[in-house]
């Protein structure tokens, strides 16, 4: 099971783009990758379509998910992050530096 998912605020740790913040906007598990807004930009030469022009798209790449950390809500630093179950026995996660809950 992975922590990071679809929506999560995550700042990259190491590579060309280090340092940079962004939210996630795919997961994909199979390859431990994921795909952050603004990070790893790359240039894609696509071909004209109907209703599309073709030309020099920048889009972004995949990252791999070791390279990228949780954003902690209080602070802003990078965090780790930890499963807790609450009083009602719904399983969350949580912000190891801060302590606070990630799930809404």
């Amino acid at each position: 099971m992975l922590k990071i998912r679809k929506g999560d605020k995550v700042v990259v740790l190491t590579g060309r783009d280090k340092g940079k913040e962004g939210e996630v906007l795919r997961v994909l598990a199979e390859e431990n990758r994921v795909v952050v807004q603004g990070v790893n930009m790359v240039k894609r030469h696509t071909r004209q379509r109907p209703g599309e022009p073709g030309g020099i798209v920048e889009k972004e790449g995949t990252i791999h998910i070791s390279n990228v950390a949780h954003k902690d809500p209080k602070s802003g630093k990078p965090t780790r992050i930890g499963f807790k179950v609450l009083a009602d026995g719904k399983k969350v996660r949580v912000a190891r530096a801060s302590g606070e809950v990630l799930d809404a």
